[in-house]
Order: C-alpha cells, then structure tokens, then sequence
C-alpha cells in the first residue's frame, strides 16, 4: 500500500465528498453536518442495518456519537459493495476506500461486524456469501498475494514489482493474515446461518492451497516459491536479502514476508500473525470435516496448527527486563526477536479479538501492559490522544483502529470510556476514523476514506450499547 498523504482540510469526509451545508434537522441533529454519502448513491441498503441506527441514535443520548455511529457503522455498505453475481454464482467485490482493489483482509474486516444481521436481511446473506465465493477465487488465482482488482486484465500500479505478478492483482505481498481472514469470515457466516453452499470444490481448493503456502512459508525444505523486490525509496516497501527477507531457524512457524500494515517484517516469524493462523487452521479444519467430510486435509490443517502452536510456546514468548514473559512481535528461530506492537490487526493487543487467545491469559495480559507503555517504540502520547501507531505512517501518528482494539480487548470499564470518547474527539471534524492522526492534532491524519476502521468503529459502538450502555453517556 503506498504511503498515504496527509489530509489538512477537514472539510474532506471519510466517504470521499465535501461536507453538505444541510444539517440532520430531526431529533437533536440540527448542529451536525450530513456527511453520509447521499441515499441514490449508496452502493448497498439494508433496513436490518437503518434500523439498528435509528435505534442507537434514539436511545444514546450522546448526539455526537449517534451522529459517528450513523456515518461509519455503514460505511462499507454505502461506498464499497459492488455486486458481480452471475446467474449462477453469488459474487461480491469490496474495494478498501480511496484504493479501488479488494484486500482479502480488509474486506473480511469491514463486512465482519454485519454478520450478526444476515438473519433478519436475505440480501446481506447473500453479500457475505458473495464475498466468500469471491475470495477463494482470489485465493486460487494466487495465494501469495493480499490485493486483487474486479478487473482480472488489469495490471496495475504494482505491476512493475520484482516477483510473480499476474494481471488481476493489485498487490503481491505475502501475508499470512490474508489467508486467515477469509477463512474467519467462513467460519462465523457458517456458525451464523448454517448454510453450508459456499462450500464448494473452488472453496476446498482455496483451503488446500493455504495448508500449502503455510507449509512452504515454514521454510523447512526450502526457501520456497515466494520472492519480492520492489523499486521503492521506502525500505519497508521491499524484502532485503535478494527479496526473500532476513533467514529464518526452521521451528514450525509460518514466514510472513509483511505485516498486516503492508510493511515488511524485520524478523519473518510475526507471532501475531501465526496466533491467528492456529485459529483459522482449526477453523478450516472444523469446516472441512463436519460439511465435506474431508478428513485428510482437515487432520493436515490441525496438524499443522498443533505444530505452530507448540512453536508459538517456545519461541514466540520471551523475558521481557519489565515486563516479564511476554510475547514477543517478531521473531527469527535462532533467538533473535523484535519488541513492538503495530495498529493493524492482527496485532499483539488485538489478540483476543481474533479468539487467539484468552483476554486473561497471563502472557496477554503482560503484554498488554507493555504495548501500552512508552517502552512500546510505536505508542505515542501527545496533547490530543495516546495509542498505538506503527512504522507505516511513522513517528507520533495514532491509529484509531488500535484504540478500537484497545477498548474491545478491555474488562476495565473506565479504560473502554476513555478510548471512545477519544475516537469522539479525534475525528477531525470530519464525522469518519482515518487510518491516523497525529498526536497533538487530530486534523492532520492519513486516509479521508478507509471503510475498515469506519466499520469497527460501528462495532465497538454497538456492541458498547448492547453489553454496557451506560460508558455511553
């Protein structure tokens, strides 16, 4: 992903428009601008998701958040559904935003918080089936690659990038989350609905080449297939070592060549990432054997996640001088590893957000402790805000989607006030999350349209109504 500029003019709105001089007149919105994209040009409607928003705004008595959750919480629906269904075939393509490409991790994310709504809105079935349909196609055209155009004879601006690149693909760079977060939304549309049709051979197929990849990328025969350079002034943009990262101790973790961010990894072993890979592993495995009956392929899977897992144990977690046994952010197999944490999810903190680990754990709680301390390189603190930021957008800019992560992974109820009444204050009067702002000025942020963090936001929102509406008022 490249770099982002940095947006000054608070007049441009997280859906990409100039702000309407025409304010919500009804029910105590008379002092908020409407920023939410116009209802003709929504690309998705579903009255289950209105419904819901008419019901926070009613009963939070706290107008501007009624005002967010009515801006972000549809975001995803209302600016970045295209539907590509055939007459035989339910398909959904979701771009990320002011990027027109589908990240198979983004556009997991940002439908993950409707799933709860399929029930009561055939039409949201059918996109989350759409979506799941499309990402294995994804999947099976290249499983190395995180970025995909609607266009399969389109080469893009990446095209030119040092590695295998096919037309179609928006971006190649290998991420072992790309390949989990398909398999999440899988899961929990399955879990959801029982509906068992998007499990197809092209599904099956998907899954079999994650086991591969996954294997390949433990780097225990070989290096493996996978290589990427790119001509690029920023280092993180590329792999070092001839484009095949910094080597690697083979002990059962999974290579991840860049971090959820689209940053390059350090030290290739990024335990978040392989956290999550335990999870969808079993996941696929569950699904695999209870729906195709494949039992091979479901015993491979839960092999393999058996086999990260023990090496998560033994080399993920270290003696921190403070902290004690944490987990560590990367790591290398010879004893080598990186202390840090970054906003993009997985990350460290969001752990227990991905059902990776428990939110008690011992070990997730001390590291917690120290992903929200200065001895984190990546948590600022300025006069606007503290959270998390990462090496993608640089020094002192916060991301909101740490603070998200920060209040869902929290029983501290204080703790889950005080972040979102931080995203209250910090959306640069724009009515949207960015993908950062600055510690001392939330009007200088990155990404004026980023549908993911828009869409959590909604999350957090609603789930905080339903579970404890009182840190709302």
């Amino acid at each position: 992903m490249k770099r982002r500029t940095f947006i000054q003019n608070s007049a441009l709105l997280g859906a990409g428009m100039l702000a309407s001089k025409f304010s919500l007149a009804a029910d105590g919105y008379a002092n908020f601008p409407v920023v939410r994209v116009a209802e003709k040009d929504r690309h998705f409607k579903s009255k289950v998701v209105e419904n819901i928003i008419k019901e926070f705004q009613s009963k939070v008595a706290d107008k501007e958040l009624g005002w967010l959750f009515h801006n972000c919480f549809p975001n995803t629906l209302d600016t970045t559904i295209y539907d590509e269904s055939t007459a035989t075939q339910k398909l959904t393509y979701v771009i990320t935003g002011d990027i027109d490409a589908m990240w198979l991790r983004d556009s997991s994310a940002q439908v993950w918080p409707y799933l709860p709504f399929m029930k009561k809105d055939k039409n949201l079935q059918n996109l989350i089936v759409g979506l799941i349909n499309k990402q294995a196609k994804c999947i099976n055209i290249d499983p190395y690659a995180n970025a995909f155009y609607n266009d399969p004879t389109k080469e893009g601006e990446w095209f030119s990038d040092h590695t295998e690149m096919k037309a179609g693909i928006h971006e190649r760079k290998w991420e072992i989350d790309s390949l989990c977060y398909p398999i999440r939304l899988a899961h929990a549309y399955w879990e959801e609905t029982k509906d068992t049709s998007p499990f197809d051979a092209e599904w099956v197929q998907a899954q079999e080449n994650v086991y591969k990849t996954f294997v390949e990328q433990q780097r225990k025969e070989s290096l493996g297939p996978y290589n990427f350079m790119r001509t690029t002034p920023r280092g993180t943009d590329t792999l070092q070592v001839d484009g095949w990262g910094y080597p690697v101790k083979p002990v059962g973790l999974i290579c991840s060549s860049f971090r959820p961010s689209d940053d390059c990894t350090m030290l290739p072993f990024l335990i978040p990432s392989n956290l999550f890979a335990i999870v969808s592993l079993r996941q696929s495995a569950e699904i695999l054997r209870k729906v195709k009956n494949n039992t091979d392929l479901a015993q491979k899977m839960e092999a393999l996640a058996n086999e990260v897992e023990q090496a998560v144990n033994q080399y993920g977690i270290i003696d921190h001088p403070t902290h004690g046994r944490v987990y560590a952010f990367e790591v290398d197999g010879y004893g080598s590893y990186m202390m840090m944490d970054d906003a993009n999810v997985p990350s460290l903190l969001s752990l227990p957000y991905l059902g990776a680990v428990d939110k008690n754990d011992e070990v997730y709680q001390r590291t917690r402790k120290f992903i929200l301390s200065e001895e984190n390189p990546f948590f600022f603190k300025g006069t606007a805000a503290e959270g998390v930021g990462g090496p993608h957008i640089g020094r002192d800019m916060i991301w909101p989607m740490a603070i998200i992560m920060r209040a869902m992974t929290s029983s501290d109820d204080e703790e889950i006030r005080t972040c979102i009444q931080t995203l209250k204050k910090t959306h640069g009067d724009t009515g949207f999350m960015h993908e950062s702002f600055h510690k001392d000025d939330p009007k200088n942020f990155t990404r004026h349209w980023f549908a993911w963090t828009n869409t959590l936001f909604g999350e957090l929102l609603w789930k905080t109504y339903q579970e404890k509406p009182s840190l709302l008022v």
